[in-house]
Formats: C-alpha cells, structure tokens, sequence
C-alpha cells in the first residue's frame, strides 16, 4: 500500500499548503504525547467533543473559553533563545520569578520558548531584571514580554548541551497525507485523519493568543482598558496550521470601566476629540496603532495600513511567530460570527471533519484560493456545509432560527439581530446517525444538482430560498442578511464546483459498485478525491460520449438517487473487500 501511494505521488497536487513561508515547529516538552493525545487535548480546550465518539463532559462556552485564553496569554512571555540550550539550566533560571505552569518550543527564525508562568506577578518580576540590547545601532526602548536571550559563557554551556528536539507543527506534506489516506480503514476514518492533521494545535492555539495579547502591550499605551482579541478561523472551530491570524481591537471595555454610578449632583466624562463618523474614528485610531507596530512593535514587519476597505484594517506579519496578521477595530459582528461557527462546530463531531475534508478538497482543484479573485471563499464552503447538514432528516445541524428561540438574551449590534444561545449544554443532540461516508456522497450530489440559479443559501432557516439578486452564487450573510458573503464568485467558478462535485459523487458511487481492493493500483475514497489526474481522466472518457459531460453525470446521480433506497446502508462505514471486477 505505501509504495502504491509513493508511486502516485507525482500525480498529487499540493492541496493543503501553509500560506506563509515561517513553518512554526513545536513540542510541549512538559507533557509529551502521540498526535492522538494533542487532538484529544485540542478538541477538550476547544469545548468540542472528540471526533468519532460521544462526549458527556459539558462544553465551554465561547465566552469562557476566550477568556481563559486572555488570561493564560496574559502571564505568558516569548523568548528568543540560543540553538544549543540546556532545558533544564533554562527553566531553572526562569522559575527564579515564579513557578511555571507550561512551556514548549518552536522554530522560526531562530529558536523560541512558549513560557507560561503560574502568576501574572512573576512576568513582571522578569521584566524588571531584564535590560535593553546593547548594540552598534540605535534602539526604541520599547519594554515588552518578548525576550532575547544571550548566554555569557557560549563554549562552556553549548559544549555540554544539544540542540532541543522539537516537533513538527506545520501540516503534512501532500504526500504524506496522501500515505495516510490510502492506509486508512474506511472513508470516515480519512476524513478523521485528515482532521487530526490539520487542525489546530494546543500549542499553536496558545502561540495565536500571546500574539494577540503582545499586540495588545503595544495598543494599551493610547488605550489603557483596550483588547486585542483573536476571531475567525482561529478561534471558531475550523483553523487549520497555517491559516491567518485575524485580530480585532476592542475598544467597548474603555466605556465600560467606567460606567459605574456615581453619587452626588456631578457627573465626571473624559474630554475627546469629536469626528464626523465612527467609520472616520475607526480609521483613525488603525492609523495609529499601525505606526506604533510599525515602529516600536518588536517582530512586526511588513506593515499596510488598508484603511478605505469596507471593514478598514492594518495587516502584518508576526516573525517570530510566523502569522500573518490582520488586525480590524470595533468589528463586533465578526466576532459574533465567529462565536456562530464555535457552535456548530461543536455540536457534532462529524462537522469539523466533513468541513475540513471539503475544504481541502476544493483547495487540491484550485476552487479556493489564498488570493482574493473570483474563487469560492473557505467561509462560503463552510456555510454550505452548515446549510447542507440542516437539510438532512433528521437535521445534523439546527437552523440559526432555532437557536435564537433558545436564547435568553437579545443581541443588537448595529441594528443586526445577533441573537443565538450561548450555552452548548442546553442544545439537544442531532438523532441523525449517518455515517461521514454517506454524508460526503451526498454533499456533493445535493450541490452537484442544486439550483444555483434560482436559489440562494440560508442558514437561519434552513431552507432554499429565491434569489434575490443575480449573482451566480447567492449565501445570505446570517446576521447582516442584506450581504452576500459570495458575491465575488464568478459564473465560471460556479459551474467548476458544480462539475467536480458531480465527478466526486460519480468517483464515489462507483467505488460503491467496484469495491476496489487495498491490494489494487488505485487511490480510493478521499485520496482519490483529491487527484485531479483521475478527475480529469474522467472527464476526458466521458466527452467521449455522444451526451455531455454535465448531463451526463446529472441522469447518473438521479438514478444513483433512485436506486439507493433499494439498498441498506453500510452504517458502519467500514471499507468492504472484494474480488469484484
């Protein structure tokens, strides 16, 4: 099997990529574990439960789970270490401030330490112990929790020591990936691995919050009370190694520090300075903030201040830790959204890894791309899937509408109705049993025919709805419902999703058929999903016909259709072997 995989590897695109050139690598030296260890410990800080099993343990909140991660960031430096290091002589030095509770290491541009300390007090012990570099040129005494650390004595320390080993966290090369799938028991325990491979890491997690909380150093000296808090793919679920680092500036807690009662006949309010709108404030205060990291931000490089966008921002690059930053201000529906998908992705196990699968699968066919242009967007895929799961019967995935009748509160922000429940707990379970197998096949039959013409997508309800515009593709942005989250995808990249997910269902429900054999000389299941080489060769048979390629395909998934509720449904989803031709 694995020289089978190796051999059609020349044939395998690069379909998963990390979009930036820093490859962090990591290793949580203080509980060292198996990848099946690190999911499990994702999954659980996440609030979600383990994929393919039924967790009883309650799910944390976003809220809460955004807030533990502030305060665990809050006591946690970045140092910049040297290549040969003892461990131990390190931590030792260290816990002269204060115990520490967690540490691991990664490389960058250099080697680097995660050190989180038990108590806050104790970052500032190290601070007031630490000097500013001394060096030819000219420095900006900026004092922040991000370190460099020298040796006094190189030879004598480095003579005793070797390099720290550290632990790969970029994603896995194609052609490991590829290995994977084809070693795999049956589909869903590919699209499990695939997951397992690409998620987000506890420590990645923890590097995307002290990121966030050293740029939050940096703002905190024009706003004493601000926020810096990390959304999207990030946080919500369905960040891969590799993805962006989205930020958003949080001013609302400057008013709220101060919006206490006051007793007396007097009223105390700040003196500021008055602009015509809060599009005009917002740009403003980027500005600035985009200078400070531009000129005193230790790490931050490439700074472009995009600020007569729709939502203005400031984009960077974090060196050391290897993210690629944008950084908005006062988005709070973003961060709604965000919350939104946390939900649903921790629902049912089964979203996370059909979500992931999709995704890549539409990257390995160029349907998505890193370059803003005419492509599908990662976020639109995920509402078809979110769409396409509260279509099922029973319903994977409940509609937005159903969780807004669940909430206790009301949500307003900025005349949007932003109300959903907050609490997962409360949240009956999915009845729905199949199997990610099934729900794979029939995501691309339910696309591959859908009436992209007339129709839009609509999570709140659940249900296809008229268009109301002419775009090709039509999503209604689930709080601002007047907005088409894919509006840029052209007529031409529509009908290419359309061919491939008819392809994908065709490759699937022949494999069906054939019951194609570990031992043979050919891809199966999502590995073959992912070859274009056998999509295209497909494609090339099938214009060979005298009925389109198109047409085709679509009189094929309707007799598939058919023809399926003639026959049981292997629930367990494991990969069946056969000496079928």
């Amino acid at each position: 099997m694995a020289a089978r995989c190796v051999s059609l590897w020349t044939r395998l695109p690069i379909c998963a990529q990390r979009s930036q050139v820093l490859r962090p690598i990591h290793r949580l030296l203080s509980s060292p574990g198996t990848v099946a260890a690190d999911t499990r410990r994702e999954e659980q800080s996440l609030g979600i439960a383990e994929t393919g099993s039924e967790d009883r343990t309650p799910k944390k909140r976003f809220s809460e789970v955004q807030k533990e991660r502030r305060e665990q960031a809050q006591r946690t430096v970045l140092i910049l270490c040297p290549n040969k290091i003892s461990e131990k002589k390190f931590l030792k030095y260290l816990s002269q401030h204060g115990p520490i509770n967690n540490h691991f290491f990664f490389e960058s541009f250099g080697l680097y330490a995660v050190v989180e300390f038990c108590q806050k007090e104790s970052v500032a012990s190290l601070q007031s112990v630490t000097r500013l570099s001394v060096g030819t040129e000219a420095v900006i005494p900026f004092r922040s929790r991000f370190f460099n650390l020298k040796l006094k004595n190189p030879p004598s320390q480095t003579s005793e020591q070797s390099c720290i080993p550290c632990s790969n966290q970029s994603s896995p090369s194609s052609k490991k990936l590829f290995e994977l799938l084809c070693n795999a028991e049956s589909v869903d325990d590919q699209l499990n691995t695939l997951l397992k491979e690409f998620q987000l890491t506890e420590e990645n997690t923890k590097l995307r919050y002290l990121t966030c909380s050293l740029i939050e150093d940096i703002a905190a000296a024009y706003f004493p009370y601000c926020e810096i808090r990390p959304f999207g793919s990030s946080v919500n679920g369905f960040g891969k190694l590799g993805c962006d680092l989205d930020m958003l500036l949080d001013l609302d807690e400057i008013g709220k520090s101060s919006a206490h009662k006051t007793s007396g006949n007097f009223l105390m309010e700040f003196q500021v300075k008055n602009v015509a709108s809060e599009r005009i404030a917002t740009q403003k205060i980027l500005s600035v903030i985009g200078e400070c990291l531009d000129h005193f931000g230790p790490g931050c490089v490439g700074v472009q201040k995009i600020l007569n966008a729709r939502c203005p921002l400031v984009r960077f690059s974090h060196q050391a830790s290897g993210f690629q930053c944008d950084l908005t201000a006062n988005n709070r529906i973003a961060l709604k959204s965000s919350e939104l998908l946390y939900i649903y992705s921790a629902l049912d196990s089964r979203v996370r890894a059909l979500v992931f699968s999709i995704r890549c699968w539409a990257r390995a066919h160029s349907l998505t791309s890193s370059i803003p242009g005419a492509w599908i967007t990662n976020f639109s895929l995920t509402m078809m899937v979110i769409f396409f799961l509260q279509r099922r019967s029973p319903p994977v995935l409940p509609t937005l509408d159903y969780l807004r009748t669940l909430a206790e509160d009301k949500c307003i922000i900025e005349g949007h109705n932003c109300t959903f429940i907050c609490d997962l707990n409360r949240i009956k379970p999915s009845e729905n049993t199949e199997t990610l197998e099934l729900l794979l096949k029939e995501f691309f039959e339910y696309f591959g025919n859908f009436a992209f013409n007339k129709n839009s997508i609509n999570i709140r309800q659940g249900r296809e709805q008229n268009k109301p515009e002419s775009s090709p593709l039509h999503i209604q942005n689930p709080f601002e419902t007047s907005l088409n989250i894919s509006k840029n995808v052209s007529q031409s990249q529509l009908q290419k999703f359309v061919d491939l997910a008819r392809e994908s269902a065709w490759i699937l429900h022949q494999e069906d058929k054939d019951h194609p054999s570990p031992s043979s000389n050919q891809p199966w299941g999502l590995a073959a999903l992912l070859l274009p080489s056998v999509a295209n060769s497909m494609s090339h048979a099938k214009k060979k016909k005298k009925k389109p390629a198109n047409e085709r395909v679509k009189n094929l998934l309707e007799s598939i259709k058919s023809s399926s509720t003639e026959n049981s449904t292997n629930t367990s989803g494991k990969r069946t072997d056969s000496t079928q031709a």
